[in-house]
């Protein structure tokens, strides 16, 4: 519904009304309603403004029931609301590995997280210094002083496989669960296409040359604004050259490998991502279905 985001009145029709429901967030946590067994992670509008004093309300789109927004707490720490038995506090990620929401509600969650961040980080003018405003339903801050306008980002990033015959690369940060290899990735430079990207991270990380790159598939991560864009590259040769600070190892695996890693079934007991990462998907894409470069 981005047509309605420059009518300020339709966006407060739509806040009033008594269908308005809210995501809502404590600092960068987001807050769930639970309704039984089952939890929710909306809450009519009346309902979000008494877990808190408001600091941010952003206009997220309309469901066909009940127009969306998100709502951030001044209260930048989330313990306030961890004693009460009706709510839930917990990280977006855990939500997602946890399987806590119907999937279709993990769009509009990540929209909410990642909305509430950039205006979180950005309340003053990169021009001038001043304070901002919010505009068009929280898509735009500008500045009343020397009228720049702002708007949120999303940070790309890519993240990609290098195959070569019946086996590829996989490395692993010191971040990661133990036994967990998953599909190397890194920020898209100023000027960079997301080919060259791909072939210039391999390189980095694990010293792996690459030729032709090939895009599968991409998926919003909300941690807190980026964007994956998911590709296969044709490694040229065999050599792995670890650069020991973003990789704590890499190696080669073959489909055998990374099929029994997928199915948790590794004789080594080593895993792959978590299938709500878009990781986990390439490598479903290059060992069970034969995707490649």
């Amino acid at each position: 519904m981005a047509e309605v985001r420059d009518k300020p009145d339709t966006i407060a029709a739509m806040e009033a009304s008594s269908a308005a429901r809210a995501i809502v967030l404590a600092g960068d946590i987001p807050i769930l309603k639970r309704q039984g067994d089952a939890l929710d992670v909306l809450f009519s509008m009346s309902e979000a403004r008494d877990l808190g004093q408001v600091r941010e309300c952003v206009f997220l789109g309309h469901d066909g029931t009940s127009p969306i927004f998100g709502l951030a707490l001044e209260a930048q720490e989330p313990e306030t609301h961890q004693e009460r038995d009706d709510l839930l506090v917990i990280d977006a990620r855990s939500i997602a590995v946890q399987g806590l929401l119907s999937p279709e509600w993990l769009g509009p969650l990540g929209e909410a997280k990642s909305l509430l961040y950039w205006h979180r980080r950005h309340r003053f003018c990169a021009a001038c210094g001043q304070a901002t405003e919010l505009k068009s339903g929280g898509w735009k801050r500008i500045c009343p002083s020397c009228e720049a306008e702002h708007f949120p980002r999303t940070d790309p990033v890519a993240i990609m496989m290098a195959v070569k015959g019946d086996k590829c690369v996989l490395g692993r940060q010191s971040r990661f669960p133990a036994g967990m290899y998953s599909c190397l990735a890194g920020f898209i430079e100023p000027g960079e296409t997301v080919e060259n990207a791909v072939r210039r991270e391999l390189f980095e990380e694990a010293g792996v040359r690459t030729g032709a790159v090939r895009y599968l598939a991409s998926q919003p991560w909300p941690f807190p604004g980026s964007m994956m864009i998911g590709c296969i590259a044709e490694a040229l040769d065999d050599e792995l050259v670890i650069d020991g600070e973003e990789l704590e190892d890499a190696r080669w695996f073959s489909r055998e490998e990374v099929i029994s890693m997928i199915k948790v079934e590794h004789p080594d007991g080593l895993l792959a991502p978590q299938p709500i990462a878009i990781a986990h998907a390439i490598m479903r894409a290059w060992a069970l279905e034969g995707e490649t470069a």
